[in-house]
């Protein structure tokens, strides 16, 4: 484990010492507008994450409800709540994102 874990900062250490240099210069901007597309994806990646971590909540809630049907009112709590900030997660993704285009 210390050698995956030494390697892992060593690749993070040559990462940002390579860095600077693919700086750019003072040139001009570049005239292509990614941003649609970065939104897109963004938005994607936001949603089907989300996606999967619900379902990952919903399907302990089950296996948890099955095990001990008499602690319903605790679990179903922690699943609203868990649920809830998965959600706000998205939200605030396209909230970010809808600021980004109208800039």
């Amino acid at each position: 484990m210390t050698k995956k874990l030494a390697f892992l900062f060593l690749m993070m250490a040559i990462l940002m010492i390579a860095s600077p240099v693919y700086a750019q210069s003072g040139g001009a901007p570049a005239s292509t507008n990614w941003g649609p597309i970065g939104i897109g994806i963004g938005m994607g990646l936001a949603a089907g994450l989300a996606g999967l971590g619900q379902g990952k909540v919903a399907a302990s809630v089950a296996e948890a409800l099955a095990r001990n049907p008499g602690a319903r009112p605790g679990i179903q709590l922690a699943l609203f709540i868990g649920l809830a900030f998965i959600e706000s997660l998205v939200l605030f993704t396209f909230v970010l994102l809808f600021i980004r285009t109208v800039k």
